[in-house]
């Protein structure tokens, strides 16, 4: 047995080494600039800040959470000329270190790690290549303390919220679903953010702290949102006023046209009516004798989706969210795993289709070419359903727990499900 545990770690070490080499030399080939965000746009930070002593986020206004500051001036350290490769080294070394802490995990049999390397592998050099990867990484070890420290999972979802905000949903799920752990999650999560409030204030940054939050309020329609799709086909059929152009403050391509700044604005509050719907059912189903432990990564996939398919930015990096949530659910136990089997290969061509657009053939996505166009509405249509099929279930176990309560109630017999984790 000891043998063969041994062949297994090497063989996924392998494939690990084998899987990153691939994403590596990808996003050194693949033409779109798959890399750009850090060769170009985090260097340029960075050289600013050593060159002018003027950082973003402490000297003024950022689109990003003061922490994300950090693995971008540590992958500069050989010298910011050499930031990609820096930053490629340390993406990876994030991933192996999530993997070590993911590896004692199995769904149905199988190391969770195995899928998140397949999903990796299929998202393609976006999975390495932007702030989200570090987000993704750090939110994956959090995963690991859900059911045993759930304070400390707390404090690492705070830590990853802190370099992209997104992680902050899976706070807000802990806090929603893990009755009689609530203080310890709140705990966890303010004495996180105390800290870098503290040495952000230290620094002189205390009037940009937040400013992130307010810094996307004014974008269009980015051309990769689901919201956009009909837009997109608009444009490729030469509807007058329907069009690409890219936003030079925002540094990013948006669609334009009539009804698009409509849609834009109801993004908004469309995410926040789905994503209050998503946490009422929860509380509904928890009411009714789910067990928290399988409605808590639901309610995360919920959350995680309504963010990335009711968002008015679709940017491809998003798509790697999805594996946090994922996770999740299939380490919480065997119904859980049986339950987010379906979405775990579901994410997986989502994934693929996301590649394919970005970067691959982004060229094609920005000419409006109807053949990449159909392969864009296709992976919307998967974020979509995987929102719409994550609501079905919860409301499904919601349904089933109040079933096994009524036939499992009677003299000496507890309900199913009552017993919190």
């Amino acid at each position: 047995m000891l043998r063969s545990r041994s062949f297994e770690v090497v063989g996924f070490a392998v494939a690990f080494v084998a899987v990153h080499a691939v994403l590596w030399w990808l996003t050194a080939t693949t033409a779109n600039l798959p890399l750009g965000d850090v060769t170009i746009t985090y260097r340029r930070w960075i050289e600013t800040g050593l060159t002018s002593h003027y950082w973003v986020g402490m000297d003024s206004d950022w689109v990003y959470p003061i922490l994300a500051i950090v693995p971008m001036a540590a992958a500069a350290l050989g010298g910011a000329a050499s930031i990609g490769t820096g930053w490629l080294v340390l993406m990876v070394l994030l991933d192996a270190a999530a993997c070590a802490f993911l590896w004692r995990f199995r769904a149905l049999g199988v190391r969770v790690v195995w899928w998140w390397l397949v999903f990796l592998l299929a998202l393609g050099p976006i999975a390495l290549g932007r702030i989200d990867t570090v987000a993704t990484a750090v939110a994956m070890v959090g995963v690991c303390f859900v059911a045993s420290r759930p304070a400390v999972a707390a404090a690492v979802f705070t830590a990853a919220a802190w370099i992209k905000v997104w992680p902050a949903a899976l706070v807000g799920v802990l806090l929603v679903v893990r009755r009689g752990h609530r203080r310890g999650v709140l705990v966890g999560a303010l004495v996180v953010t105390a800290l870098v409030v503290l040495v952000d204030v230290l620094f002189g940054g205390a009037a940009h702290l937040l400013s992130f939050v307010g810094q996307q309020s004014g974008r269009a329609l980015q051309i990769e949102a689901p919201l956009a799709t009909p837009f997109m086909w608009a444009a490729a059929a030469h509807v007058p006023g329907a069009a690409v152009f890219y936003d030079r403050e925002i540094l990013t391509f948006e669609v334009s046209g009539n009804g698009t700044h409509l849609a834009a604005a109801a993004s908004t509050p469309l995410m926040a009516l789905v994503v209050l719907g998503g946490i009422a059912l929860a509380a509904w189903a928890v009411v009714r004798g789910a067990r928290r432990a399988e409605v808590a990564p639901l309610l995360a996939l919920v959350l995680v989706a309504a963010l990335i398919a009711t968002n008015k930015v679709g940017s491809p990096q998003y798509i790697g969210w999805f594996a946090v949530p994922i996770v999740w659910g299939l380490i919480a136990g065997r119904g859980s795993a049986r339950r987010f089997l379906p979405i775990a290969m579901a994410a997986l061509p989502m994934a693929f289709l996301t590649q394919l657009i970005y970067p691959a053939y982004y060229d094609q996505v920005l000419t409006v070419q109807p053949w990449i166009l159909v392969v864009l509405t296709i992976r919307n249509a998967l974020e979509v359903a995987i929102l719409v099929w994550a609501l079905v279930l919860v409301v499904r176990i919601g349904l089933r727990a109040r079933r096994g309560a009524l036939v499992g109630s009677g003299p000496g017999v507890a309900a199913e499900g009552r017993m919190d984790p």
